[in-house]
């Protein structure tokens, strides 16, 4: 499936749309030009006044529905020439006929330069625009009063700078919700085809491997068990593509990515229903996971056991990996720092930092190793976890 366009060309319909409405107005500019042309006092500079409407009309239609990244010079070039235009009115009529009359550009064409503020910035830098241009035609005419049932230029221009802002806003949310859909339903038909894949060659194998083992015996007898966790492992890993792990939104399930990372080598004790964060944090979470187990493995001893909490606080999150290996010596991760062994601090205190969070060490030598990791769910640095700033610079070293 092929996704949707990103970025600027999210709003390239309401680009085009807004250019054809761009070139009408040229033509009822020029119609009115002939129609008031004789009012003015110097008809020829009214002229080449309209001719620069009408060639700046055609070359910012141009660019503005084929060339996304001139969308914001050539809006904020339509401002000034609007504005410079409604100005010129002042040098092609005298003042008994401009302070009764509309600017020489017409307000429908002024128009042009409010939507297109309002497709660049949404409904605030529309109405913004919309007050800029009836402040001009106000001062310009010599007209500036409240009696809007005499001059409708401000409630008009204000009303399309609302109206397209607010679509502009609207057309982008549902482009986004689209991008996301499309993300969900690959991820889903990419997970399902290695699913099957998986449960037909990889699990067939691996249960084979631990029939022969078992009929092999002697130092094979290890083989089987090896399969059998690998084939645990694969089977909760392939069960969970139907929770919300990755489906290529901007939020993921915390408690399945856990699970998939400790797989049969730690006991995880977790809420019932997903804890769904920021992406980037659940996954930065997950490797920190990865990391403890790691380490567990390679230093708590033969035997260990490792165990994996995970809490939803509301605000906070707090994850904590023990073990009940042989624990760590005191000095031992100062040592290990100063050998540049820099494992703790990038994988499990880096990560935890970097997520505005502590991470805090609690081992002694036959007592096992805990980790208790405290991160704020989303941006914000939660209370609970700036108390244990201090504590956690004293206890959890930078290294292992």
């Amino acid at each position: 499936m092929r996704p949707p366009p990103t970025g600027p060309d999210a709003d390239a319909p309401l680009w085009r749309a807004a250019q054809v409405f761009r070139l009408v107005t040229v033509a009822y500019a020029v119609g009115s030009q002939f129609s008031t042309v004789v009012n003015y006092t110097r008809p020829g500079l009214s002229w080449f006044f309209t001719g620069v409407l009408v060639t700046w009309s055609l070359v910012s239609a141009v660019l503005l529905s084929r060339e996304a990244r001139l969308r914001r010079t050539v809006t904020v070039v339509d401002q000034i020439l609007a504005v410079a235009l409604m100005a010129a009115t002042r040098l092609v009529a005298d003042h008994d006929w401009y302070s009764n009359h509309q600017t020489m550009p017409t307000t429908l064409w002024v128009a042009n330069a409010v939507l297109s503020a309002a497709i660049l910035g949404g409904p605030l830098t529309g109405i913004g625009s919309a007050l800029l241009m009836s402040v001009v035609s106000a001062v310009v005419r010599d007209q500036i009063n409240l009696d809007l049932w005499r001059d409708a230029t401000a409630p008009v221009l204000v009303a399309c700078g609302v109206a397209m802002g607010f679509a502009t806003t609207t057309a982008r949310s549902a482009h986004r919700q689209l991008e996301q859909a499309v993300r969900v339903a690959a991820a889903t038909e990419e997970r399902d085809r290695l699913a099957r894949q998986v449960h037909d060659g990889v699990l067939q194998v691996l249960a084979l491997v631990q029939r022969r083992g078992l009929e092999l015996g002697g130092d094979a007898t290890e083989l089987p068990e090896l399969a059998r966790e690998q084939e645990t492992a694969l089977r909760q890993l392939i069960s969970e593509q139907d929770t919300d792990v990755d489906r290529g939104g901007e939020h993921a399930d915390l408690t399945a990515l856990v699970r998939a990372r400790a797989g049969t080598g730690a006991t995880v004790s977790a809420p019932a229903g997903p804890i769904m964060i920021p992406r980037d944090r659940a996954e930065e979470l997950a490797a920190l996971t990865t990391a403890a187990l790691s380490n567990t493995q390679l230093h708590a001893g033969a035997g260990a056991a490792a165990y994996i909490l995970l809490e939803d606080l509301g605000d906070e999150i707090v994850l904590s990996i023990r073990d009940d290996g042989v624990g760590i010596e005191p000095g031992r991760l100062d040592e290990a720092r100063e050998q540049g062994r820099m494992g703790v601090s990038k994988s499990i205190v880096g990560r935890a930092e970097w997520l505005g969070g502590v991470a805090l060490l609690d081992s002694d030598v036959g007592e096992g190793t805990e980790w208790e990791i405290r991160v704020p769910k989303g941006n914000e640095w939660p209370r609970s976890a700036r108390k244990h700033t201090r504590t956690a610079q004293r206890n959890a070293a930078p290294s292992a």
